[in-house]
């Protein structure tokens, strides 16, 4: 990789970008359909977002950064900030036109994310609210996909939504403390809640939306797509989901226990690029949960290639 295209890998977190598309596609299973051309441009919309807070963010924090992370691109010089500005205002609104091309209840959700993310950045990043910011952006990226893919606002995504914003919450949190470490209440706190919501995603959908799953992965005859151990009839869903979820509560939960024990900058750091590594399993647990099987395996596929962009470029 070029040194100009490392920097601005670097400045983006191209290796967290991977995290991205499984909101959308978790967001259409949860609504019942499978994915479509709106959903696509959904998935450009968040990506484009993404990037946009990740430039904003090393914009926002030049300063402290000169002082906490002087080899990040901006306080070392590599990237210039106007153009780190630059890219954001651009990205941000490539974003809102991608989401309103799949119709205004798209754009509309588009549109809050965006001002939450802008608001993130700016304003609530070092306040008792900024964690609930970025949970809200998780949530709200979900949300995009499945009202992209619908064409209208629906009830259903609401419990994955909240899963994928609650483990947001809890990373963000952690990551409040990555350089000076010293807290191991936030990383205690996330593996009880990575626990959670592993148990969560590890049971089946019982909503109205988890019986008419047919369109959303190929959730066929039950009899003709389950298997038989130990006696018990057990579905390919419920086997995808299990394991799925178990992925998830293992990325996230080791490196949360051992900035427990020991939460100094380096752990805790961990702790934090653990938790974004694990928001794929979940994604994809949730879309299993769903019954979107192909969805699930489509996410799970992305999990060895952002595992080892991660070791080129740092996801935190």
């Amino acid at each position: 990789m070029k040194p100009v295209l490392r920097d601005w890998a670097e400045l983006l977190r191209v290796s967290a970008l991977f995290t991205v598309p499984g909101d959308a596609l978790a967001g259409a299973a949860a609504a019942g359909l499978r994915p479509n051309r709106r959903t696509a441009l959904a998935v450009g919309s968040s990506l484009c977002l993404y990037e946009a807070g990740m430039a904003l963010n090393d914009w926002a924090d030049r300063e402290e950064d000169a002082v906490d992370r002087p080899h990040r691109p901006i306080p070392s010089g590599r990237v210039k900030p106007a153009a780190a500005l630059a890219a954001a205002a651009a990205l941000t609104g490539a974003g809102l036109a991608l989401a309103y091309r799949a119709g205004r209840p798209a754009g509309l959700v588009a549109t809050a994310l965006a001002g939450t993310v802008w608001a993130y950045d700016l304003r609530l990043k070092h306040t008792a609210a900024g964690p609930a910011a970025m949970a809200a952006a998780r949530s709200l990226d979900l949300l995009l996909g499945a009202t992209a893919t619908a064409g209208r606002v629906t009830k259903h995504p609401l419990l994955p939504a909240t899963a994928l914003g609650a483990h947001t919450y809890a990373v963000t949190t952690v990551s409040r403390n990555e350089t000076q470490g010293g807290a191991a209440g936030a990383p205690l706190a996330a593996l009880g809640l990575t626990t959670a919501l592993g148990a969560l995603a590890g049971r089946p959908d019982q909503s109205e939306a988890g019986g008419r799953r047919g369109g959303a992965g190929g959730h066929h005859s039950p009899a003709a797509r389950s298997r038989v151990l130990g006696g018990a009839t057990v579905a390919p869903r419920d086997l995808a989901r299990a394991a799925l979820a178990a992925v998830y509560v293992g990325t996230a939960a080791k490196p949360y226990f051992h900035a427990t024990l020991n939460p100094s900058p380096q752990l805790t750091q961990r702790a934090v690029g653990g938790g974004i590594k694990a928001m794929i399993p979940l994604q994809a647990a949730l879309a299993a949960r769903a019954g979107s099987l192909r969805t699930a395996a489509a996410l799970t596929g992305l999990i060895p290639v952002a595992r080892k962009l991660a070791r080129k470029v740092s996801p935190t």
